[in-house]
């Protein structure tokens, strides 16, 4: 969802009390001592700093072949899945549909490493809530369980698209007869509800899962492929509408990371890369740690942690139809390490590398490069714990669950260390003379 950055968390505070709080009372409660940003370089220019403007200069030009390199692979996955979503509605059956499940959570790899670019960069988030928002309504889109409750004050949050051509949200009669890319996108946010998403990774996910209703318990969606059927053996009702949905949010999908991919196309004169490329080398770097700063506290160790954590709620977790949570988690972590050192395995296997943030803080103080890659691989580290229990059957939903205080400690122990990151993360800002990198925490206090 897309967040307005807010004042920045005593980091080095929250870490400390996270790795041995339960509940939100205890935390607020914890002294706090001085922000990690306390020991920051006070420098307020690249000058200051003596950071060679050559070698940062290169730093964000690598930076600019690794988010058109990621987004090229989200729409390279994201063909794939659109031709694993056409072989199953022309032939709906088990196969098919755990085909086009593997090519979803296939095609979210490379997507997910691409959030790190958000935060800094106005142009992606403004149009991310199209491509990936959530939590969703999911009675906006198809039919629900019947102890199915939408957000509160929510009112397109049973309007079931796919069973009507006219939708009444409030005082407003919407027609949706003709199911189209374009209809869909229009019907974000709906009656002005976050909580309306009709399009995006997680209105597919939703169409191919159906509702998780194991709660807290093992288990994801469990939607047949008959409710994709037409004739005698079909579910669902209205199947013809549904695959038109299916076919129609995909290929918005499509059309999505296509506009992404070409705003960081190199070498053309008018697009967001050559802006950035123009710009004093100081925004790029700016723009490159607040990215990462701002994903890895206000919106992975917060919105996507926290939040669920606290409520011991399914329904908060980012893929909850699937129980996709745990990738989903750490290649959002993955990509905030891909950016420090430069690095990105992409889709067909080959590895990019070249001149990275790490490169330039070594030159000025390589313990603090020291410190914050520990940080970045403890962190991966602990969410690895979090796969390899989801690998083993105990998916993240199932972490969260009131009575389960180990799993809980799981996320606690990641979140932890995602907040720690993020100190070290305003440190090294700091030594590259940017002071004042405040990260977002999207309202959190941790």
């Amino acid at each position: 969802m897309i967040r307005m950055p807010l004042a920045t968390a005593s980091l080095l505070a929250i870490a400390i009390s996270l790795a041995g709080c339960g509940d939100k009372e205890k935390t607020a409660a914890t002294p706090a001592p001085a922000a990690a940003t306390s020991t920051a370089t006070p420098a307020t220019d690249i000058t200051a700093a003596k950071v060679d403007e050559a070698a940062a200069k290169a730093v964000v030009a690598h930076y600019a072949d690794m988010v058109h390199a990621v987004y090229s692979d989200a729409e390279s996955t994201a063909k794939k899945l659109q031709t694993a979503i056409d072989a199953f509605l022309a032939k709906p059956n088990d196969d098919t549909l755990k085909a086009a499940r593997a090519a979803w959570v296939e095609a979210r790899v490379p997507y997910l490493q691409s959030e790190v670019f958000r935060f800094g960069n106005t142009i992606i988030d403004d149009w991310e809530g199209q491509v990936n928002a959530w939590p969703l309504d999911e009675g906006l889109i198809d039919y629900v369980d019947a102890n199915y409750a939408g957000a509160l004050g929510n009112p397109g949050a049973n309007a079931n698209i796919i069973a009507n051509t006219q939708i009444q949200v409030g005082e407003d009669k919407i027609d949706v007869t003709e199911i189209t890319p374009e209809t869909l996108a229009s019907l974000n946010e709906l009656g002005g509800s976050e909580a309306n998403v009709a399009t995006g990774y997680h209105a597919i996910e939703f169409l191919l899962w159906g509702q998780d209703l194991n709660g807290t318990g093992p288990g994801a969606g469990n939607r047949p492929a008959s409710d994709y059927l037409e004739g005698e053996g079909a579910t669902g009702g209205h199947n013809d509408r549904r695959r038109a949905y299916l076919k129609a949010v995909t290929q918005l999908l499509v059309n999505d990371l296509n506009e992404m991919v070409g705003n960081w196309a190199p070498n053309v004169a008018d697009n967001y890369r050559a802006t950035l490329e123009a710009e004093p080398v100081q925004n790029g770097l700016r723009k490159m740690l607040f990215g990462m700063g701002s994903l890895s506290l206000g919106e992975l160790a917060g919105e996507r942690m926290k939040v669920s954590l606290e409520a011991n709620s399914p329904e908060d977790e980012q893929d909850c139809f699937s129980d996709n949570t745990h990738n989903s988690h750490f290649y959002d972590a993955k990509g905030i390490r891909n950016v420090y050192l430069g690095e990105y395995v992409r889709a067909d296997g080959t590895k990019m590398t070249g001149p990275s943030l790490s490169s330039l803080v070594v030159v000025i103080d390589p313990a603090t490069d020291a410190t914050l890659k520990s940080d970045l691989a403890d962190t991966e580290a602990k969410i690895q714990v979090m796969v390899d229990r989801a690998n083993k059957g105990e998916h993240y939903d199932q972490l969260i669950a009131a009575d389960n205080a180990a799993g809980n400690q799981v996320v606690r122990d990641a979140i932890a260390a995602l907040v720690k990151q993020t100190g070290a993360i305003e440190q090294a800002a700091g030594k590259l003379g940017i002071s004042d990198l405040n990260p977002d925490n999207a309202d959190h206090d941790f």
